[in-house]
């Protein structure tokens, strides 16, 4: 970063930048690890204990410092608010309301979620999520290998129909969804806690079954041995494909082994696949931008603008390669709704230099323009995550809270096939993005696909983008990858 170690900016951006439709934040771990533990003025009364009025009062002493909307900070009484969350809602719902502030400012816990930008280190099944509202049913997006579900045979493309404690009390989805809406289908999974158990009814290529699932820790692979990054070949010409599932620190060497390949075997066509990309660590978007940046060394990537009163912490971060880097000739993003932040800010500042050279495959990404920073009640295990700044490319767009799809005029609507494995050049969205690389012309922009009638649909929207299950409050991970269970 340009700024000293002494910056607000230069110890969070290194690291943060959340995420997801559910909520978003970022990590407290600049590159080399460890908390952000810059403390808010005025500075809560110092206190050993955690009543909650002295955990209100931390949360509001942060918001009044660096929260990036001051003027749309509600007059509230902490008093009326039996938990810090609530309050924290009523603090900042006219910001909310205005679209600026999408739960992006919360409280969440200090160890879950440095564990979590460390090495993706989780507790569930899994698997990512989404409700099928057509069928009555459950899909997979995508299994991690390292997880229970995996081993007990369940993949993208796998339905869940029923779901159950035991054998003898299994609800199906619809009946589950008919008497207490898709949030009964993420009560009736149960908490995401080593060792709860259920029983699925699953439906795949291979039949209808039932499996039995624990919970257990696992730890993510934020690039698949699978299909995380490869070569596709075809037609006499070579394309790299990279499936960046999350950016926390464990991804730096996968990317810059992905980058250093492509660049050994000649490749500068390249697919991005974010689809399920909430965001995650500035800084591992940062490398991404070196990697693709072979010959910039020095322009500008991307730039962070706090608020007025904290305008000294204003950074920003050039182009520096290293032997791994490319210089990408094509690039086709792939991206959804889910496709958040950190992954956002990658597309956004590569977009004033590789115009439309560039594209964005699949449906229009979420719309976080905006950044966290952390501070730390440690005695209390709380973190606050306070949306401090925005972020934007080299030409200074950052405006984008209605998602990317809008500022790249030659995007390309596609599917997400669940029938068809991530990183098969069969998949809709891979082909349209071949497609693109290829010199074929696009049918259907994004922004005119979800003006059509279709879009109004909600079947003809689930074939498109999956709707990811998102329970009220998410965890860490579940903010970064939404649809995780």
């Amino acid at each position: 970063m340009a700024k000293s170690g002494q910056s607000v900016a230069a110890v969070t951006l290194a690291a943060l930048m959340l995420a997801s439709c559910g909520g978003g934040g970022g990590s407290s771990t600049a590159g080399s690890g460890g908390p952000v533990t810059v403390t808010p003025t005025p500075t809560p009364t110092p206190t050993a204990t955690c009543a909650l009025a002295s955990r209100q009062a931390f949360a509001k002493a942060v918001i009044d410092e660096w929260y990036l909307f001051p003027n749309d900070v509600a007059n509230v009484s902490a008093a009326s608010h039996g938990n810090v969350e609530s309050y924290i809602d009523a603090l900042v719902a006219p910001a909310r309301a205005l679209n600026k502030d999408r739960f992006f400012t919360y409280i969440t816990s200090i160890a879950e979620e440095n564990a979590f930008y460390a090495s993706g280190s989780s507790a569930g099944f899994g698997v990512r999520m989404s409700y099928d509202a057509a069928g009555q049913r459950i899909l997979i997006a995508e299994a991690y290998e390292s997880a229970p579900a995996f081993a007990a045979g369940i993949d993208r493309g796998t339905a869940i129909v029923a779901i159950g404690t035991n054998s003898g009390n299994l609800r199906s989805v619809a009946s589950i969804v008919a008497a207490e809406g898709t949030a009964g289908l993420t009560n009736a999974l149960g908490p995401n806690d080593p060792g709860v158990s259920r029983v699925l009814r699953i439906t795949d290529a291979a039949g209808t079954r039932d499996v039995t699932v624990a919970k257990a820790d696992y730890s993510l692979d934020p690039v698949s041995d699978r299909y995380g990054a490869k070569i596709i070949t075809e037609g006499g010409r070579s394309y790299g494909y990279l499936n960046l599932r999350t950016f926390i620190s464990s991804a730096d060497d996968q990317l810059k082994a992905a980058f250093a390949d492509f660049g050994a075997r000649g490749v500068t066509d390249i697919i991005i696949d974010f689809r399920y990309n909430g965001g995650g660590l500035v800084s591992t978007a940062n490398l991404m931008g070196d990697l693709m940046g072979a010959g910039r060394a020095g322009q500008l990537f991307s730039q962070t603008r706090f608020r007025a009163t904290k305008s000294a912490e204003n950074d920003e971060h050039r182009f520096t390669p290293g032997s791994q880097s490319i210089a990408p000739t094509r690039i086709a993003f792939i991206g959804t709704g889910s496709t958040a932040s950190a992954s956002e800010l990658v597309i956004n500042s590569m977009l004033p230099y590789l115009g439309t050279n560039m594209t964005l495959v699949g449906g229009n990404t979420y719309g976080k323009p905006v950044g966290q920073i952390a501070l730390d009640k440690a005695e209390c295990d709380d973190r606050m995550r306070v949306v401090a700044f925005a972020t934007a490319n080299s030409a200074g767009a950052g405006d984008y809270y209605g998602g990317l799809a809008p500022k790249i005029t030659n995007s390309c609507a596609a599917g997400d096939d669940l029938t068809l494995p991530l990183g098969d050049p069969r998949e809709a969205s891979i082909r349209a993005a071949i497609g693109f690389l290829s010199g074929n012309a696009c049918t259907t922009r994004i922004a005119d696909a979800s003006a059509g009638p279709a879009a109004r649909s909600r079947s003809v929207r689930m074939l498109a983008e999956p709707e990811m299950l998102t329970p009220e409050r998410p965890s860490a991970a579940q903010r970064e990858l939404p649809g995780l269970f």
